[in-house]
């Protein structure tokens, strides 16, 4: 038997006493956005409404005028839930619901609905857990017969628990149990990373707004590498938050070396503080990339919004002093074929159509390069112990054997600079 699709009505609160600040969402944006959430968790939208008010009401958040007006809106359209824009307390759904008489959630609920439809991996499953419990911890006693929801649909999915006489200590049990899971795969993650940066191979980490075309990126910077497969490529669809779990692919550049491109989870204004805290060890592959690839939707409208949501984050994290390549992508869809011209850390491109990929590589590689010393070795031929590392870390292609030993051009790292350096030519 199909399952029937819901069908949501949205509400949104502009609070029309607020002094804008420059970094505030547009309440028409920030709806449209709610428009799309709502669609990627799986909804249909049958009706969107604004109301204006001057502070946020006790009882009903919007006032209880406009929810007696949600009520017949609700029946008319065959609504069977609402979504508000905004986090709202436990009592505040309790009333709602108590009297519209369908489902209510709010945007922090339907967010963490989607990561939890979404994450594939061990870790991603044990934090987006832990951002709803810790979510659900101080709305426990507020939310009364909401707690109790059973059955499908979104805001149900979870750790279960969602019965009323569930206790805070049980919740507090369970955070404690996820949490030592997580330590113990922070553990395996962290042996991988040492393995990773023991190898000395580059990380380009891809970070952006959710649905940007970070994926679609990661999937054409891998084609460059000899290993390439499709069953490599990671799933892209034009939604947002189509993929969440980090993901670590090869590639190459243009002069040959390797680099490893990490894709990260995309943001979100008003993105779950839970979540974001939940998701900062993810997050934090970042820390250690030798390069950033900041990917902004240049089609729209609120993309400098965007980038400042995302820089943010960065400065959480204590990376926003990284080396850095603003990629504006989608260039493609631009109304006109013009834009702003590539300068040293900024690129436009269209990674679908392959627009100025080239460009990007070369200064993804001209970033890489930039702390590396450019040289020519002549190796002895009983030391080919160091050939075949140079060879095999630095993917030389090109070498030449000579009377007194092997001749390599080669950029070397600071590192094997000095190690190597009484091999170097002319120096």
């Amino acid at each position: 038997m199909e399952k029937q699709q819901e069908r949501a009505l949205l509400i949104g609160l502009n609070i029309t006493t607020n002094v804008k600040k420059i970094d505030d969402i547009d309440i028409n944006e920030s709806m449209e956005e709610l428009k799309e959430l709502t669609k990627a968790a799986g909804a249909e939208v049958v009706g969107s409404l604004i109301q204006n008010r001057p502070a946020i009401d006790s009882a009903y958040y919007v006032g209880k005028g406009k929810v007696e007006e949600l009520r017949q809106y609700c029946e008319a359209t065959d609504a069977t839930m609402v979504i508000f824009n905004d986090e709202l307390s436990g009592a505040h759904i309790r009333n709602i619901e108590e009297a519209v008489g369908i489902k209510v959630i709010d945007r922090t609920t339907l967010i963490l609905d989607i990561f939890a439809q979404r994450a594939l991996s061990k870790e991603g499953k044990l934090q987006v857990e832990l951002a709803q419990l810790r979510y659900r911890l101080p709305r426990l006693y507020g939310m009364g017969g909401a707690m109790s929801r059973t059955g499908a649909g979104i805001g149900t999915r979870g750790p279960g628990e969602q019965k009323l006489e569930i206790d805070k200590r049980h919740i507090l049990n369970k955070v404690a149990d996820i949490r030592r899971e997580l330590k113990e795969v922070s553990k395996n993650r962290e042996t991988q990373r040492v393995q990773r940066m023991k190898s000395n191979i580059p990380i380009v980490a891809l970070v952006g707004y959710t649905n940007a075309g970070k994926s679609t990126l990661l999937n054409e910077l891998i084609k460059t590498h000899k290993d390439y497969e499709e069953e490599k490529e990671v799933f892209v669809k034009n939604m947002l938050f189509a993929t969440l779990d980090v993901t670590l692919r090869k590639a190459t550049l243009p002069n040959k070396r390797d680099f490893l491109v990490v894709d990260t989870v995309g943001f979100v204004s008003k993105l779950p503080h839970d979540l974001v805290d939940a998701f900062k060890a993810t997050l934090e592959e970042v820390k250690y990339a030798d390069l950033i690839l900041h990917v902004i939707d240049a089609t729209n409208s609120s993309y400098e919004l965007q980038k400042q949501t995302t820089e943010s984050v960065l400065k959480d994290l204590k990376s926003d002093d990284k080396k850095t390549i603003i990629v504006y992508n989608k260039v493609d869809k631009l109304e006109l074929d013009i834009y702003p011209k590539n300068q040293k850390d900024k690129v436009y491109i269209s990674a679908k159509k392959g627009i100025n990929m080239d460009k990007l590589l070369s200064m993804i590689e001209e970033a890489l390069m930039e702390d590396t010393y450019n040289v020519s070795l002549l190796i002895p031929y009983e030391r080919g112990d160091i050939f075949s590392k140079i060879k095999d870390k630095y993917n030389v292609n090109d070498f030449n054997y000579e009377e007194n030993g092997i001749s390599v051009d080669v950029n070397l790292d600071e590192e094997d600079y000095n190690i190597y350096k009484d091999y170097i030519l002319n120096r």
